[in-house]
């Protein structure tokens, strides 16, 4: 067992997803006062998800060449470019500068979403709900370091929000310098005859198809009411502490859980705890049509957060039942392409549907999507449990 993999996974967790909430909760806002076209507030934290889309194939390809360490170090690198390029497109006023610079930033989360997937492979399988679940609690300081960073450092520099991104480039440094002692994984050499099943056979099993669609719904309603969130704050008058606030504690509460996830699923089974993970998504939405003060988006918000790791981290789990060591690569990379497309897509309609149709309307449509997650896990809970039992 690889502990020190484990360890360095999560650290660099946490500084991975200091790039996106700090995108998350500054994006939209700066998107709005650099955009010709108010509709296109959220067009660079969106361009994040697209790029996380377009990457995570090829990533897991590229990892499969090169080894796990290299690709992350390399992913790390580019989004501190992407940092860099951020603090100067807010200095000359460019919204195309700013585009490109969530891009650069949204594909090392492309790599990051394979963290999970170095730590099962650093430990015996019975033990991969825990290495999940103990990467994901880096997520825990990075509900801290993004806000943060986004909130103390705006002022920093003459420019509004210039500093905090510069900031954002350091700590992608100090990320850099900490993936220096991960101990490299490597897969077993691949030739045609030991390839495994085509993608379409192993995607096509219908416990992957759960697995796939607890990711794709978790993450899709996570980032569809999280990008819509500090936006529609901002616009109904919360100040920006309020708004941090508010991410922050729903960063928080996606890895909070973490300290104790992989011990649900492993005693109390996938199956349960995605299930568990489904209700309170779905009690997110019910409290959000409600929301009209600042503890109400913080209710909200918590319980997607929370929703979110149970059902994110019994997906995978029951994800890696479904391929051998050959299959892996291929296997991940097309669960997490078709995850970070609907994410994109949700993240994308976040800011018109906001507009177009209002908070009301995006909490009645995340609704309705958890509601039939729900009705597949319910159905399909027997053969999860036989798969991870």
């Amino acid at each position: 067992m690889r502990l020190r993999n484990v360890i360095v996974l999560a650290l660099c967790q946490a500084i991975g997803m200091a790039g996106p909430s700090a995108m998350v909760l500054l994006g939209g806002i700066i998107g709005g006062e650099l955009a010709p076209d108010p509709s296109l507030a959220t067009l660079p934290i969106s361009l994040g998800v697209v790029s996380m889309a377009i990457v995570s194939i090829p990533a897991a390809f590229l990892m499969r060449r090169i080894g796990r360490k290299a690709g992350f170090m390399l992913a790390v690198t580019v989004a501190a470019v992407g940092a860099l390029l951020a603090a100067y497109a807010i200095t000359a006023g460019s919204f195309l500068l700013f585009c490109i610079a969530g891009f650069l930033i949204g594909q090392n989360t492309a790599f990051m979403l394979q963290y999970r997937f170095a730590a099962t492979e650093s430990v015996e399988p019975q033990f991969s709900g825990r290495a999940v679940s103990f990467v994901l609690v880096g997520g825990i300081l990075a509900g801290y370091i993004g806000p943060e960073i986004a909130q103390r450092a705006q002022g920093l520099l003459p420019t509004l929000y210039v500093g905090s991104y510069v900031v954002l480039a350091g700590v992608y440094g100090i990320g850099l310098v900490i993936l220096l002692f991960m101990h490299d994984i490597r897969p077993p050499k691949i030739d045609n005859q030991s390839a495994g099943r085509p993608l379409g056979n192993i995607m096509s099993q219908s416990n992957y198809l759960v697995a796939l669609m607890a990711g794709v719904a978790s993450y899709g309603l996570m980032n569809f009411i999280m990008t819509a969130t500090p936006v529609h704050m901002h616009a109904t008058g919360f100040t920006l502490d309020n708004t941090a606030f508010v991410i922050q504690s729903h960063i928080i509460a996606m890895y909070v859980p973490s300290l104790f996830s992989g011990f649900l699923v492993e005693r109390l089974g996938t199956a349960r705890i995605m299930q568990v993970g489904a209700l309170l998504m779905i009690a997110c939405t019910a409290v959000g049509l409600y929301a009209a003060d600042l503890l109400g988006y913080w209710g909200s918000l918590v319980l997607l957060g929370l929703g979110w790791n149970l059902l994110f981290v019994s997906g995978t789990v029951l994800l890696t039942t479904t391929y051998t060591a050959e299959e892996g690569f291929k296997a991940q990379a097309g669960n997490d392409f078709t995850i970070f497309a609907v994410q994109a897509l949700s993240s994308f309609s976040a800011g018109s549907l906001l507009i177009s149709t209002g908070w009301d309307n995006i909490n009645w449509l995340g609704m309705a999507i958890m509601v039939v997650a729900l009705a597949i896990i319910l159905l399909r809970g027997r053969s999860v449990e036989m798969a991870t039992g």
